[in-house]
């Protein structure tokens, strides 16, 4: 008969016997499974399910001397007897993985689950490897070491939550107890001073400010769309040629959707409807925005974030009644997304202008007539 076979009727033994323990075999040794109580260099304080080593070799003699023991060891376990003292000079002595050693099998993993495109390449480098060049890579991933990582951020912040949620999968990937959750704090963008926007007319003026052509019709078309800047370089624009008001998305940070312009005006006064695109390069979607933020910002003197004429495309959506799930549709993100960054934008000006086009309707509900008689 096989080992494992040997091992199958030994452990089906000890189940008829109701020992509550079982035989295992890692490589040329063997092994006890069972619930176990804490070892003395452990923070846990109940029984947990946890390996003993015996220093017996997997072979026909070894396994018979694994289930004499697991009988003693249960007996042990029942009578609440059982020591790790007589048990631990079988523990192998661990060579434990260093930080960097975590990282390299970590970044793997991560892409072993998605293909390796610009895209999450960009989510590696920005999301992930951010935090995890913070953890010093000469020492051993402890609990403690996350634990100080995240406590040296500010709390309640982006930063914050952005370290316990890397953290916290770094830490279920390498199998150690650890729970970041008690550390996030209560960071939300709706917790963020919104920006001081600019009114549409500033947009416009700024559109003939421009003197490249090509980052003339960059800026008119991230006004018009509420494009994210390096969506400009992954454009459908049949429909805007042909005569029509709407722009196709190919790729990008969240991949392909369907724009409509606000204001549609603009597409014939921006001059929209011959594609003029930058001549730049870049290995990623990062590169490609940081290039065309870095064009208007030292080229063309913008006193506003490039990124700017996103958010106000998404106010204004709010301001023309556009329904907020097709307008996060739009801009290619969630829902609660749309919402907890864009309703608490909304200042004085924009509810006056919407109050006055709700007012302006001649459909809208009138009051009914004032009658002076007294009622009776």
């Amino acid at each position: 008969m096989d080992i494992q076979g040997r091992l199958n009727q030994a452990n089906g033994r000890l189940r008829a016997a109701k020992v509550g323990v079982t035989i295992e075999a890692k490589g040329n040794r063997l092994y006890l499974r069972a619930t176990f109580p804490p070892k003395l260099d452990t923070e846990k304080t109940k029984p947990f399910q946890q390996r003993l080593a015996l220093g017996f070799h997997t072979n026909p003699s070894g396994i018979s001397l694994a289930e004499a023991e697991a009988r003693k060891v249960g007996a042990l376990l029942d009578c609440k007897e059982f020591s790790w003292q007589s048990y631990l000079k079988h523990e192998l002595p661990k060579s434990q993985p260093l930080v960097r050693d975590w990282i390299a099998k970590f970044e793997q993993h991560y892409f072993d689950c998605r293909a390796r495109t610009p895209k999450t390449e960009t989510t590696w480098k920005k999301d992930y490897w951010l935090v995890l060049k913070q953890l010093p890579s000469d020492q051993e991933l402890t609990a403690q070491l996350l634990t100080t990582t995240i406590l040296s951020t500010a709390p309640d912040t982006k930063s914050r939550k952005r370290y316990c949620m890397v953290l916290q999968a770094l830490a279920k990937f390498a199998e150690i107890e650890f729970n970041s959750k008690p550390m996030a704090g209560s960071y939300s963008p709706k917790r963020v001073a919104p920006r001081d926007l600019p009114e549409d007319r500033w947009i416009a003026k700024w559109f003939g400010c421009i003197s490249n052509d090509a980052w003339r019709w960059t800026y008119g078309i991230i006004a018009t769309f509420g494009l994210r800047p390096h969506e400009v370089f992954h454009l459908d624009t049949k429909d805007l040629e042909s005569g029509g008001y709407i722009l196709g998305v190919l790729d990008g940070k969240t991949g392909s959707r369907r724009v409509w312009a606000c204001y549609p005006e603009w597409v014939d006064s921006f001059d929209l409807r011959s594609p003029r695109i930058p001549a730049v390069t870049g290995r990623n979607n990062s590169e490609l925005g940081e290039r065309c933020s870095q064009y208007f910002r030292r080229n063309a003197g913008l006193p506003f974030h490039l990124y700017d004429l996103r958010h106000c495309w998404a106010i204004r959506t709010l301001e023309f009644g556009l329904d907020v799930c097709l307008a996060a549709q739009q801009m290619g993100h969630s829902v609660q997304i749309h919402t907890d960054l864009y309703h608490h934008w909304i200042s004085d000006r924009h509810h006056q202008r919407a109050f006055d086009a709700l007012m302006m309707r001649s459909d809208r509900p009138l009051p009914p007539l004032t009658d002076n008689s007294r009622l009776s």
